[in-house]
């Protein structure tokens, strides 16, 4: 039962995580701060790696060590929109640091999906088949070219160019 709670509340605060995520994500690629979006994406994405951890497993996972990145990630990218005030090159790192935050958990969700989506399952159920491999490909590409125009836009911001 307690599991089960565990797992309702960490997928909750995911899918919230994502969906505040990309709306700090479009707010980035467009020049705005969305202050609130990013307190709720910041604070539950930083809740879902830490609450990846009360899962019982018997070794380290590689969902550990992806929620352990996340963890550092958020790190800098809070440290730099919160004591630095995303002045000079701590703009970029947390732009960075926000869009990598993001890509992760929509990388593990994808994984999730392969996982609990009987359909996507019997397309990939060992996840390395093409399926699996190819919609992973597309979700990297797409965050680096999201993540590429968010950085130019704050580059520009930070020049003063609007």
């Amino acid at each position: 039962m307690l599991l089960s709670l565990l797992t309702f509340v960490h997928v909750v605060i995911s899918l919230v995580g994502i969906a505040a995520g990309l709306a700090v994500l479009r707010g980035l690629m467009v020049g705005r701060q969305l202050d609130r979006w990013t307190t709720i994406f910041l604070g539950t994405t930083v809740f879902t790696s830490v609450s990846g951890y009360f899962f019982p497993a018997d070794r380290i996972l590689p969902s550990h060590i992806v929620g352990g990145i996340s963890l550092l990630v958020l790190a800098l990218a809070i440290y730099a929109r919160s004591a630095r005030r995303l002045q000079g090159a701590w703009r970029k790192v947390y732009v960075i640091g926000a869009v990598l935050a993001l890509y992760l958990n929509v990388f593990v969700a994808v994984v999730q999906a392969f996982l609990k989506i009987p359909a996507l399952h019997a397309l990939a159920p060992t996840q390395t088949e093409p399926p699996f491999k190819v919609t992973q490909l597309a979700v990297l590409v797409l965050f680096v070219a999201l993540g590429t125009i968010a950085t130019i836009r704050c580059r520009e911001k930070t020049r003063g160019i609007t």
